[in-house]
């Protein structure tokens, strides 16, 4: 997986190919005719920059929702806190979920987790999904390509399958 620096603040980034990667599992998802939610952070507090009114919330375009495609507002790590996402996946019979976006060790994860815990089978979109680097509260440096690898091997298998998007689109999780 490529890593570099992210443009947005110079902050060291793991797994350049995930908006791509995003993109291909949406287009296929939308021809498919599955299920597409959207999950958008909005921090409470004014200098949250996640805040609904900081750039920090808005959209990428590579994500963005298109046509009916339900959009959910969190304001906490995981989707299925505060928000009606389970009840609406399983109205429609969903069991299988595959989480993917922003970052890998925060939202996505807590979002596996939950969803695991609440009995969905999940997998967890190994490149479409990035981390950035950070210090620990010891002061040791985590690079980025480290916290990216740290979530997939946290998740793998007790919460989530962890697959490429090459092996979702296969159906290698069936």
């Amino acid at each position: 997986m490529a890593l570099a620096q992210d443009e947005a603040d110079g902050a060291e980034r793991a797994c350049l190919e995930a908006e791509s990667n995003i993109s291909i599992l949406l287009s296929e998802f939308r021809k498919r005719a599955d299920t597409v939610v959207h999950i958008h952070h909005h921090g409470l507090d004014p200098a949250d920059p996640f805040h609904s009114e900081a750039p920090g919330s808005a959209v990428q375009p590579v994500a963005a929702p298109i046509d009916d495609e339900q959009v959910y507002i969190k304001h906490v790590s995981s989707a299925f806190s505060g928000s009606t996402l389970e009840t609406d996946l399983r109205a429609k019979g969903i069991e299988r979920v595959v989480t993917c976006g922003a970052t890998a060790n925060h939202c996505v994860e807590s979002a596996t987790r939950a969803a695991s815990d609440l009995g969905f089978d999940v997998v967890y979109a190994a490149d479409a999904v990035w981390a950035y680097a950070v210090i620990g509260p010891d002061g040791v440096a985590h690079p980025a390509e480290q916290v990216h690898s740290t979530s997939l091997s946290t998740v793998q298998g007790e919460f989530a399958t962890v697959l490429t998007t090459e092996q979702i689109l296969a159906g290698q999780f069936q």
